[in-house]
């Protein structure tokens, strides 16, 4: 496995780090052109744009890159037009579609071009069903059952010798996270001191944290949202309750009429203009783009992109073979694909809540 960026044997894999694209300059670089579908206009906009602004942002710091750029409006037909568009204007490589009508929409088409797609659409049968469609299809972020998996991993782990708990809000999404975390609790041979269902949205939890308190629980999971949590955390600290209170990425979120407490737990994604380089951040600042939203996510992808493609065309290789075969150097992070398109890793962490905002802990 080579590393774009970090293999010294070749100079042209530098081709993904911002310094080295202006260095190569217009009279070397050889021409990209890569598509980007995302929904520019109606109800996802918003996102459609933040994706476009990042990669516009990439593209215009490489003098070889040329952005060819397609409204997918998040649907069937406008994922299907976009794609002939994009084969049509010549791209060697799409990145977008945000939505899974879209991409699936589109990926028949972009299959019989030969062009691969780089998405960050989380539907998990977009690349489980690889084998049978053999669709070239690579997944920049998290499946939609990644979040989960990494509560189970994280928090057994960590509580293996814990009196722990496990409740949830009666939710598709709580009542997962929860049964899930459940279940591997169970194959590590280990078992949750309580476990229930709670009424959300209520103004107190005194009944559920008493009966968490009686059971011994010393740490307890919450699959529910942030208000929720902050309610429980409150209830807790008014009984005299010494308990560390856990949740998924549903506590990045505003707070209601009773603020998140300190010291609370939760397992979700990096913040990613934590983890850009400097001068990434810079080149946005000097577009006008803040880097929120699928805004460097978008930038990473043109990044990894570019670099695939220049590096197939080196090789006399398919740009999905390069795909395959190499770890990339980008915006957000390493990132590398598995056998099924989807990242190598799973890119969930652990953060502590300090009062502002949730650090990473280590």
């Amino acid at each position: 496995m080579r590393i774009f960026g970090l293999y010294p044997l070749r100079p042209i894999v530098l081709a993904l780090q911002l310094s080295a694209l202006a260095a190569v300059g217009p009279a070397h670089a050889q021409e990209v052109i890569v598509g980007l579908a995302a929904p520019l206009s109606g109800n996802f906009a918003t996102l459609g744009t933040q994706w476009a602004e990042g990669a516009r942002t990439a593209a215009g710091g490489d003098a070889g890159a040329r952005l060819v750029e397609a409204d997918d409006a998040c649907t069937e037909e406008g994922g299907a037009a976009a794609a002939h568009a994009l084969v049509e204007a010549g791209a060697a490589i799409v990145i977008g579609f945000l939505c899974t009508p879209a991409v699936e929409a589109a990926m028949p088409i972009l299959k019989e071009a030969g062009v691969p797609v780089v998405t960050p659409v989380r539907t998990g049968g977009l690349t489980d069903q690889k084998a049978r469609t053999d669709w070239p299809v690579y997944r920049l972020g998290p499946r939609s059952d990644d979040e989960r998996e990494a509560v189970a991993d994280i928090l057994i782990r960590r509580w293996r010798n814990e009196f722990f708990a496990i409740v949830d809000d009666g939710t598709i999404y709580g009542r997962e996270l929860a049964e899930n975390l459940r279940a591997a609790a169970g194959l590590a041979e280990l078992e949750p001191v309580f476990m229930d269902t709670f009424r959300p949205q209520l103004d107190n939890q005194i009944g559920l944290v008493g009966r968490l308190r009686r059971a011994g629980a010393t740490h307890v999971f919450v699959g529910g949202d942030r208000s929720d949590v902050a309610i429980m955390a409150r209830d807790a600290g008014e009984l005299g309750y010494e308990v560390t209170l856990a949740g998924g990425e549903a506590l990045r979120a505003e707070d209601g009429p009773v603020p998140l407490a300190a010291g609370v737990l939760m397992v979700g994604l990096p913040e990613w203009h934590d983890v850009a380089a400097p001068q990434i951040l810079q080149a946005l600042r000097e577009a006008g783009v803040k880097p929120e939203g699928y805004v460097l996510p978008g930038y990473a992808a043109v990044q990894l992109a570019t670099g695939a493609v220049r590096v197939a065309a080196e090789d006399g290789r398919p740009v999905e073979e390069i795909l395959n075969d190499f770890a990339f150097d980008t915006a957000i992070g390493i990132v590398r694909f598995d056998e099924k398109g989807d990242l190598a890793r799973n890119i969930y962490r652990l953060f502590r809540y300090d009062g502002e905002e949730f650090v990473e802990v280590e």
